[in-house]
């Protein structure tokens, strides 16, 4: 698995974050795998979310980020593959939270709600943040098995 890549995918209402985004983690040291879309034209997200989270599924990149103007669809998107935990953060508690107790592997910004400042924060935080033990370890786990168990449904 390529340890420093980041995948990053946004729709055209996340297309000037995303391009934000790029930036401040290539400043931490991170390469940046762009999977679209690459401009301010309509779209449609579950593309883009899927691919930047394939990256993740198949251990392309270790880490994801995706941005829609809420958040919410590309959450959606990015969460039906396996070994994907994808979670909207808006903030920098929330991003420390989804880090500490759901161990996020893709963040997922909402273009609306965060400036790119407010995003360098969060990612920031993101990235530095470790997953917690114990019962929030044994969480993890059962969502990882639930995974499992359904993909052979």
């Amino acid at each position: 698995m390529a340890k420093k890549i980041i995948a990053i995918g946004a729709d055209h209402g996340g297309f000037s974050l995303k391009e934000k985004v790029k930036k401040v983690l290539e400043k931490e040291g991170y390469a940046v795998r762009d999977v679209g879309t690459h401009s301010e034209a309509s779209c449609d997200y579950p593309e883009f979310g899927f691919a930047a989270a394939e990256n993740i599924s198949r251990e392309k990149a270790f880490r994801g980020i995706v941005i829609c103007t809420t958040g919410i669809g590309m959450a959606i998107a990015a969460n039906k593959l396996p070994g994907v935990r994808a979670g909207v953060c808006n903030s920098e508690e929330d991003a420390l939270s989804a880090r500490e107790h759901n161990d996020i592997n893709v963040l997922v910004l909402a273009a609306r709600k965060v400036t790119g400042a407010k995003a360098a924060k969060i990612i920031k935080t993101w990235l530095k943040t470790k997953a917690l033990k114990g019962r929030h370890a044994r969480r993890v786990k059962q969502i990882k098995n639930f995974e499992k168990k359904s993909l052979k449904m």
